[in-house]
């Protein structure tokens, strides 16, 4: 019975070691990420983070957790434009009434026909 509770240990011990290791992580890069804050207190951080870790962490999280949660919900916010900024770039991202006025100038110049226009009108609209 006693490795039962020995492998139940090591399961709850290595779930803890990974939990505290994202906490670390995350801590680590929203000092990196935080430009409000100067050189010296980032240093002090970083300094009570390798010799009291959990004290430290937990101090942190009490202390600048909204910011860091801020801040994250920033760069998301940031990396999400980016990324919809490169698709419309990459995809043409022409709107609906620029299809439609292509299509129309096609029209008048007698490349197409009514039909095709109002099946490029409703794909358009569509």
């Amino acid at each position: 019975m006693s490795n039962f509770w020995d492998t139940v240990w090591l399961i709850l011990m290595t779930f803890v070691l990974v939990a505290y290791l994202l906490v670390l992580f995350q801590i680590i890069v929203d000092l990196f990420r935080d430009k409000n804050l100067g050189g010296f207190s980032k240093a002090i951080w970083f300094i009570g983070l390798i010799f009291l870790p959990f004290l430290t962490a937990l101090l942190y999280i009490i202390a600048r957790g909204r910011g860091m949660s801020e801040r994250q919900a920033a760069a998301v916010h940031e990396a999400r434009a980016e990324t919809d900024a490169y698709i419309r770039n990459i995809a043409g991202g022409k709107s609906a009434a620029g299809q439609i006025a292509e299509a129309k100038a096609l029209l008048d110049a007698g490349t197409i026909n009514a039909e095709e226009f109002a099946k490029l009108k409703a794909k358009a609209l569509g």
